[in-house]
């Protein structure tokens, strides 16, 4: 059973990890985690699409049979998702029996019914895509897009799906379920992409063309095409396993919504009397500069570099916070160290170092209990109230960058209240009333920064587990109860320092 199933879009191997694999699996793992956190029993799903004319070119011209071309690839992002501490209960592979089985299932399901039938394909076809093209596809000059790379005419037997006969049914269902895809604007391209008549889809290759696919299992002379493989990973990952189909949500970047995820897959499901997943969640791009990343451009980024010099965490962070969900967001190594050596060195990490440092100077590394509160407690206790119950409406909402932005803007205000009351004066005075104010300051100051760690988890599981331990705090109990403000720490032993977010070594050359 699962209340809450989440995936990924799954990775097509004819390339390794960038960064928008890595975003797409880190924000996956935060509603993942966050679901979690607020009591949901979560199933999370990714992996990779293996079949297709891509891969079974790029394997021959590596002189390596597909399998292991697909093999050696499919590595490299199963091998990403611990690096970037992703909590994934499976990890699908379309070159499994059990994917495979589940496709001819529905294929055979779909035939009988009469969806599925052979006819003779005319027209364009883009090879880099795996896809027919019409003619409203061309550039207004008659040339095609980029995107397409070499496009060539042909004409071959194929078996097509009846896609235009659920047409209306789509529509209709689309209208019923407004917020279906998020963000809202987006389900409005799908609707604007509904007004054209759809054709029939083709969801087949002849095997003489194309090899490295699933063989049709009414027809071996044919493999099935690409995309009515690959949306099928969502069904047959879990079709074994009771209670968790439908998904709740599938995440995927905005240039596969329309039509694959949008028009393709309800169609599929709905015809195979399959029910419907919850929603789509819909990201946007990384850009450098206001340009799309891409090898082709030369403006392509590991990500996992970053994590190698500033772990996993940061990058996590980065993500998260620089990224309004549904937007498009501007990706660069200066962007990132903007953010890490303000939100993370200065502001989270230096309260890490300045709770630990104070609490081990004048209390003999223990948290004290905290006596009578003055105003100045009283106000950062408030703004906690605002600030917690703000942060997790925000992330229901997948409002990550904002939430973020509020709980940050409390991290400050710890340091502000830090400064304000100013421990290491108290430290220095007999009078009994600025020993009982020190001893005050310092049990606030610990859980506030408990309290914001907390919040954190979802998006830092790393860090914050790091800043339980050195705080001695023990985290129990539901989420939501850990969030209030409270005296759990009274009494915990706390480690004397931690760097939590080392600052980054200048440049050879350069002035620090």
């Amino acid at each position: 059973m699962a209340d809450f199933y989440i995936t990924t879009a799954i990775d097509y191997v004819n390339g390794l990890p960038h960064v928008g694999h890595a975003y797409e699996k880190v924000l996956t793992d935060v509603i993942a985690r966050f679901r979690r956190l607020m009591g949901d029993s979560v199933y999370f799903l990714t992996g990779t699409d293996e079949h297709g004319q891509k891969v079974q070119q790029t394997a021959r011209a590596r002189g390596v049979p597909p399998r292991q071309f697909a093999d050696e690839v499919s590595a490299e992002f199963r091998a990403m998702l611990p690096r970037l501490l992703i909590s994934n209960d499976d990890f699908i592979r379309t070159t499994e029996e059990r994917h495979k089985r589940v496709v001819r299932e529905l294929l055979q399901r779909l035939f009988d019914k009469g969806d599925i039938y052979r006819g003779e394909y005319r027209g364009f076809y883009s090879t880099r895509q795996e896809q027919f093209l019409l003619e409203k596809d061309r550039n207004p000059d008659g040339s095609w897009p980029d995107i397409y790379g070499e496009v060539t005419q042909i004409a071959e037997p194929n078996y097509f799906f009846r896609l235009r006969s659920y047409q209306e049914w789509l529509v209709e269902f689309l209208a019923r379920n407004e917020g279906f895809v998020f963000p809202r604007f987006r389900q409005k391209q799908v609707t604007e992409f509904l007004k054209d008549p759809l054709n029939d889809l083709c969801i087949s290759r002849p095997r003489e063309r194309l090899e490295w696919g699933i063989p049709l299992p009414f027809d071996p002379s044919f493999v099935t095409y690409v995309w009515f493989d690959a949306l099928a990973n969502y069904y047959s990952a879990v079709a074994d396993r009771p209670g968790v189909w439908p998904a709740a949500l599938h995440v995927i970047g905005k240039d596969i919504l329309v039509p694959p995820h949008a028009v393709y897959w309800p169609i599929m499901l709905h015809a195979a009397g399959l029910a419907l997943p919850r929603g789509l969640l819909v990201h946007g791009w990384w850009l450098t500069s206001g340009a799309k990343m891409s090898k082709s451009a030369g403006n392509a980024f590991n990500p996992l570099e970053l994590v190698d010099e500033f772990g996993a965490d940061a990058l996590r962070y980065f993500f998260i916070r620089e990224m309004n969900v549904g937007q498009d967001g501007d990706f660069s190594r200066e962007l990132f160290l903007v953010r890490y050596n303000s939100d993370l060195a200065n502001d989270l990490g230096n309260l890490v170092n300045r709770v630990l440092n104070m609490t081990s100077r004048f209390a003999g590394g223990a948290v004290p209990a905290a006596g009578a509160e003055g105003e100045a407690e009283l106000e950062l206790r408030a703004l906690w109230e605002a600030t917690s119950r703000d942060y997790v409406a925000l992330f229901g909402q997948y409002q990550f960058h904002t939430g973020l932005e509020r709980l940050f803007a409390f991290v400050r205000s710890i340091n502000a209240y830090v400064e304000k009351r100013a421990p290491w004066k108290l430290g220095k005075s007999a009078d009994p009333a600025d020993r009982a104010l020190l001893q005050t300051s310092l049990a606030v100051m610990a859980e506030a920064l408990r309290l914001a760690s907390a919040a954190l988890r979802p998006v830092m599981p790393g860090a914050t587990a790091t800043i339980d331990g050195v705080l001695g705090s023990r985290p129990s109990g539901a989420w939501l109860d850990e969030l209030a403000w409270g005296g759990r720490l009274a009494g915990a032993k706390v480690s004397p320092a931690l760097v939590l977010f080392p600052r980054p070594l200048p440049a050879a050359g350069k002035a620090p």
